[in-house]
């Protein structure tokens, strides 16, 4: 089981599918890890090419696989709209501990809707280093700690 803590650096976006057709779309974003989810500031009159700079933090106790980030526009007349989505896998972070803003395919529809730029860091808790209670990898019969 991996514990520890997930900084998610939320640079920004570009060629966003603009859901607004008089104006600039107010696009904001809600990262969801597990049962967690925090949500973004609204980057007012942005259009398809936001940006942040945001970090949010999230404690994993327990096997994550995904982090999901899901792009609004903020309307304030009618409801937002879901202007697509990016999941990201976060196996390879556990290995990396950390890794640089990296492009990710924004997806609706199982259609390309943009991409976010996201970087992560995952920093293991040190009662979990301490006492070696991090999940161990089976490779082929062996078991190898990480």
């Amino acid at each position: 089981m991996v514990q520890g803590t997930l900084e998610v650096l939320l640079v920004g976006a570009k060629g966003l599918d603009d859901s607004d057709f008089l104006s600039k779309m107010d696009p904001y974003a809600i990262l969801i890890c597990r049962t967690q989810e925090q949500r973004s500031s609204i980057a007012s009159g942005a259009g398809s090419d936001p940006e942040w700079n945001e970090t949010f933090v999230f404690t994993l106790t327990d096997h994550v696989s995904e982090l999901s980030i899901k792009l609004m526009d903020s309307d304030s007349v009618s409801n937002d709209d879901f202007v697509g989505e990016a999941k990201i896998l976060l196996e390879p972070l556990f290995m990396e501990g950390s890794l640089p803003p990296t492009a990710y395919n924004v997806v609706k529809d199982q259609e390309y809707r943009g991409e976010i730029k996201v970087g992560l860091t995952f920093t293991l808790t040190e009662s979990c280093r301490e006492h070696g209670c991090c999940e161990e990898e089976n490779y082929g019969g062996w078991r190898e700690s990480s």
